[in-house]
């Protein structure tokens, strides 16, 4: 048995530890700022590089698929043998990526930089879930929004961090950021340090958790993987695009782009704690619903719409598409009782990998029919919410 399901009922047992669950919020937040100034500052390093589309499809990849491609591995390493004193360690790894960015004097050293923001995602994600599931009381859902959250603030942050400092002040601002990652590491230090002491304190319970069919759970799994394949090409469209749609289509300026980037990120960021708080009240899967099927209408109005219409849908889109991911985590850890990091390196690294292949691909039809025609086809994305109709109803699966 995992060392996840001997601490379930004694993690529900011993209440909701509301400071280590904004400790680790915290450095999710920090986590990625730093993250997400790499999206933000693509206009400012196609001017300078002389970037196509193509490249800056290129470095997003370059970030996410090293991340996807470690944060399974990871997880799946860390359910046999927990590590929560290696949260730290990515931070650190994220903390040099960031330096690399700011002292670049080729395209070879950005990619390297971005390279190393991606280990250090792939170190942090699956480790500090499983922290954030230990700490949550039993409310699985709202300790994941709340991590979560911390994330998609951070992601948020980045664009106006870099229209209000990095923008004026140059590519070498984005070095003072750095500090806020040392200052992360070190409050990891102790949060994992907590987490080493719960862990060996829990007394082993018998496993109740319901065990599903394996072909249901494998069903259901790689529909969960679909589904956010969907969610995560429309997020990179937005994240990597969304500034060039808006200086292309309005004339804005690199400030005023990056102002439009917040609003869906802020958008994102308040919907994915309300996912998680809704979720424990009225079940997982009909978040999932409600957030897949419940956006196509905004979508597809994205890109024939004027400015004020296309901030506010902006909004929209981001609340109710970032309501999914903390509903589709749970749903998948209770799928697969006792595989937290695994389940968390599998989706927050598909999530990252899939979101990274899609910036590549769409950076090449960007480059080739224009980068409204890539806003126009992924509107369509969020249709294949249906295949959420194929996924365990309530009563078989606890929470559902």
């Amino acid at each position: 048995m995992r060392a996840e399901a001997t601490t379930a009922n004694t993690t529900a047992a011993t209440g909701t530890a509301w400071g280590i669950l904004t400790a680790i919020s915290l450095c999710h937040t920090v986590n990625d700022v730093m993250q997400s100034m790499l999206a933000a500052i693509y206009p400012l390093l196609q001017v300078e590089f002389s970037l196509s589309y193509a490249q800056i499809g290129v470095m997003t990849f370059a970030f996410q698929v090293t991340a996807s491609l470690l944060q399974p591995l990871i997880g799946m390493a860390t359910d046999r043998h927990p590590q929560p004193r290696s949260l730290p360690f990515g931070m650190a790894s994220t903390f040099c990526g960031v330096l690399l960015l700011a002292f670049a004097h080729h395209y070879g050293m950005l990619l390297a930089g971005a390279m190393l923001i991606g280990v250090g995602s792939a170190v942090f994600h699956p480790e500090s879930s499983r922290v954030a599931r230990l700490a949550s009381g039993g409310r699985f859902g709202t300790a994941q929004s709340l991590f979560q959250m911390g994330g998609n603030f951070g992601q948020s942050l980045g664009p106006l961090l870099a229209a209000f400092i990095v923008v004026p002040l140059g590519r070498p601002a984005v070095a003072w950021f750095a500090v806020a990652a040392a200052g992360g590491a070190a409050l990891l230090w102790h949060v994992g340090h907590w987490a080493e002491g719960r862990r060996r304190a829990a007394t082993a319970k018998p496993d109740t958790a319901l065990r599903l069919p394996r072909g249901i759970v494998i069903r259901a799994i790689v529909v969960l993987a679909v589904l956010t394949f969907t969610k995560n090409i429309y997020t990179a469209s937005m994240s990597s695009y969304f500034t060039f749609f808006t200086i292309e289509k309005f004339g804005l300026g690199p400030q005023g782009a990056q102002i439009m980037l917040f609003l869906f990120l802020g958008g994102m960021a308040a919907g994915v704690m309300l996912g998680g708080v809704v979720g424990d009240r009225i079940g997982p899967l009909r978040v999932i619903w409600f957030s897949i099927l419940g956006v196509l209408p905004f979508t597809l109005l994205l890109p024939h719409v004027g400015l004020a219409a296309t901030g506010v849908l902006a909004v929209i889109i981001g609340l109710i598409l970032a309501s999914a991911f903390p509903a589709i985590v749970v749903f998948a850890q209770e799928l697969v009782p006792g595989r937290t990091g695994t389940i968390a390196g599998l989706f927050f690294g598909f999530s990252f990998g899939m979101g990274g292949i899609a910036a590549a691909a769409l950076g090449v039809l960007a480059d080739a029919q224009g980068i409204e025609r890539v806003f126009v086809l992924c509107s369509f994305l969020p249709m294949l919410g249906v295949l959420t109709i194929f996924l365990p109803r309530p009563g078989r699966l606890i929470g559902g």
